[in-house]
């Protein structure tokens, strides 16, 4: 097993995703439903798109190694701007998140089975092209470690919707998401860098 792969997938997605879409959604949702189903939901949506990231990155290892590590230092830099640039509005973007998702729930039942279901639709639909799916996809290329790359990055996923459900207003009082989105970025600039090197040396 491939634990370097695991863990840098894991320590990559769990930033990225704590100040995102995944963790306000889950945050909403878990206002209008009950836990248990909400986390369901949410992880079998994550799970699919898992799948998908880590299939696309391992189509990706196919090609010659040094446009392998090209195509996965490109994702981990867009990355790092994204992150670095979004960091300082973090917070104020997890506001407006909140209230546009708050906009797109319905009231209803609290039953088991709609909760879940309506907690997959909405991240299944939200977090397509999403930039931990991308990432996702180029730590399957770089690592070719394609089940400890989805067991990391699922169990990130996870872990993020697992807070929001559970603790979501209490972290948002004690974190700041601009924090943890600077770390985010930091990490995805280490590792564009890192692999950045392994292209050059293997030309």
């Amino acid at each position: 097993m491939d634990l370097t792969a695991l863990f840098t997938s894991f320590a990559l997605i769990f930033p990225v995703e704590l100040p995102d879409k995944t963790f306000v959604a889950a945050l909403v949702l878990a206002t209008r439903f009950r836990a248990l189903p909400v986390w369901i939901g949410v992880s079998a949506a994550f799970a699919i798109q898992s799948v998908v990231a880590v299939t696309a990155g391992q189509l990706l290892s196919l090609l010659p190694m040094v446009i392998v590590h090209g195509v996965a230092a490109a994702l981990f830099a867009v990355g790092a701007f994204v992150l670095l640039r979004g960091a300082r509005k973090a917070d104020q973007n997890e506001a407006e998140q909140e209230h546009a998702f708050e906009a797109k729930m319905t009231d209803g039942a609290n039953g088991g089975w709609r909760a879940a279901g309506t907690s997959f639709l909405i991240l299944f639909a939200a977090e397509w092209g999403d930039l931990s799916q991308l990432l996702t996809a180029g730590m399957s290329a770089r690592f070719d470690a394609p089940v400890e790359v989805f067991t990391g990055s699922f169990a990130a996923l996870v872990t993020v919707s697992g807070l929001a459900v559970l603790a979501g207003r209490t972290l948002l009082k004690h974190v700041k998401l601009s924090l943890i989105q600077t770390i985010g970025g930091l990490v995805c600039a280490a590792l564009a860098v890192y692999t950045t090197y392994q292209t050059v040396v293997a030309l």
